[in-house]
């Protein structure tokens, strides 16, 4: 072999490491695309192939829960009726949770739309084939709906080798919450959990 094939070998088998490695670190944010997307659209195939349903349900049950707990604990001082809240509160931790692990829960919490942890909550409906909401195409008696908010700020980056995290929040004084991706072989993302603390 001479210098210059040795050097092409080289410098080729140097090419295609330095792709592999760029899409290997790429590969979480090519997940949360083809997610976000998939969900958007309502894809339930491909929402399912990028969540880890169990695991964000079990992540939704205890945030919420946690919501609710933060909740009762700032109105116990003031209200004797809060632990029959709590309790209420509590019954209606299941039907929330299982309204956002859903396409349109995933939907709505990578478009800014997280579970508050309010009584009957449930995601928004997805939009229209003309791009209006559902909601928004009905007619509706009384003042005009306020504007929607502007989309949220959105951060992104590794946790660690096997965590992704992305951030979302509305403004300044807005809370945050994250969406919690898990590798899943060298290339392969799942969304397996919701922190509603930021």
């Amino acid at each position: 072999m001479t210098r210059t094939t040795k050097a092409i070998v080289v410098t080729l088998v140097v090419l295609v490491v330095v792709a592999a490695l760029g899409f290997v670190y790429a590969s979480p944010y090519i997940a949360l695309d083809r997610l976000k997307r998939a969900a958007d659209v309502r894809d339930a195939q491909t929402v399912n192939e990028y969540v880890d349903f169990p695991a964000l349900r079990e992540s939704l049950k205890q945030q919420v829960a946690e919501l609710l707990t933060r909740r009762v604990d700032i109105q116990k001082s003031g209200n004797p009726l809060a632990v029959i809240g709590a309790m209420i509160g509590a019954a209606l931790v299941g039907p929330l949770v299982d309204s956002y692990a859903t396409p349109d829960g995933v939907a709505a919490i990578l478009n800014g739309i997280p579970p508050r942890g309010n009584p009957g909550e449930r995601p928004p409906a997805p939009p229209a084939a003309d791009g209006t909401s559902a909601s928004a195409a009905a007619p509706v008696s009384g003042p005009a709906p306020a504007a929607p908010k502007p989309p949220p700020e959105t951060t992104a980056g590794y946790r660690s080798f096997d965590t992704f995290v992305v951030t979302y929040q509305h403004g300044a004084g807005d809370a945050r919450y994250s969406a919690i991706f898990h590798r899943n072989g060298l290339v392969t993302w799942k969304l397996v959990a919701v922190d509603l603390n930021g």
